[in-house]
């Protein structure tokens, strides 16, 4: 029988190649987005990759719309079995540069759009005591960097939020299941299209991980949401422990290190951010899953060969927290050897 699967955020990057490994299962998929051109390109994938698609324009931070959604998704293929939740927007500048309202959206959309779909999963899982929430984490929302503190603590936000809600399933002893995929840099368009005040064209720091690989922690996550979380990506595991281990040296490491590696050489995008509206409406033209970076991303990842082993995976965890915290350490006492030399 073939699974009912909602995706936010399935016109592009993770959600767009997450929607395509479940349409090789042969799911019936649900994909929601704000434009046109990307969603239906979507959809087009999905019925060409044996899945059945129903495209559906809405804006995740409008409730009534993430309803209307869910009330389409139930009516075209019955009961929801999985949620994912992977729509989100951002603003590339300084704090004191993102006006009020611009940060208003991003937590909007990246926060409360999480929120929303969750209640409407919810809403009709809890009834009938099953279903499967997936919410698309990053490992942003545990290690902030600068030049994204709306993304940031949008991201911060859906780990405190899901824990609560995981909690309260646990307390009813609910058989409806919420993780997260606490994801790594992935190149998607958003670094064409993100609003951003920067000199130069934003950029993923790296390693950067193609969009394939983190749909496939999606996908796993999926089909095995007993665990609290997932880590995809050796740099994200590395990057929550670190901060856990260091967290003052990572600090200042960023402060250092991270307005360059968050921008390449070139000038930015031209045209108009994706903020307030869709790009791919107002152009007429579909992105894809991939973003400009593919000669510079990795198509595969040893974490999701330890994430399908725990012993391996706290093995691979206790080495890539050793690691990440050894370089740092090494990195703050060159810098202080430095800074006194200077001095």
């Amino acid at each position: 029988m073939a699974v009912n699967v909602v995706i936010t955020g399935a016109s592009a990057g993770i959600g767009r190649a997450t929607a395509r490994l479940y349409a090789r299962r042969g799911a019936n998929i649900v994909l929601i987005a704000r434009g046109h051109a990307g969603l239906q390109a979507a959809a087009d994938e999905v019925e060409a990759l044996g899945g059945r698609p129903l495209m559906q324009r809405a804006d995740t931070a409008d409730m009534q719309q993430v309803e209307a959604a869910a009330d389409a998704a139930e009516e075209a293929f019955g009961p929801i079995d999985v949620w994912i939740n992977c729509a989100f927007t951002s603003a590339f500048a300084p704090f004191d540069e993102i006006a009020a309202d611009e940060y208003q959206r991003v937590t909007d959309v990246t926060y409360h759009g999480f929120v929303h779909g969750t209640r409407a999963a919810l809403k009709r899982m809890l009834p009938r005591d099953r279903g499967t929430i997936v919410q698309v984490g990053s490992a942003l929302g545990e290690r902030s960097v600068p030049l994204q503190s709306a993304y940031c603590g949008a991201k911060h936000a859906i780990n405190g939020f899901t824990s609560s809600v995981r909690t309260e399933l646990l307390h009813r002893r609910s058989h409806v299941h919420i993780t997260i995929v606490q994801m790594p840099a992935v190149n998607t368009p958003q670094f064409s299209w993100v609003h951003s005040r920067l000199p130069q064209h934003p950029s993923p720091v790296p390693p950067i991980y193609q969009p394939e690989v983190a749909a496939r922690g999606v996908l796993r996550a999926g089909d095995h949401p007993h665990r609290k979380q997932y880590f995809i990506g050796a740099s994200t595991v590395a990057t929550i422990w670190a901060n856990r281990l260091a967290p003052s040296l990572l600090d200042r490491y960023l402060a250092r290190t991270g307005f360059d590696s968050q921008q390449t050489d070139s000038l930015p995008p031209t045209g108009r951010s994706n903020l307030f509206q869709p790009v791919d409406h107002e152009r007429g033209e579909d992105r894809g899953a991939h973003g400009v970076f593919d000669e510079t991303s990795h198509a595969r990842s040893w974490q999701a060969v330890l994430t399908r082993h725990r012993f391996l995976s706290l093995t691979g965890i206790s080495l890539a927290a050793g690691a990440a915290a050894a370089g740092l350490h090494r990195r703050g006492r060159t810098s202080s050897i430095t800074q006194a030399g200077l001095r």
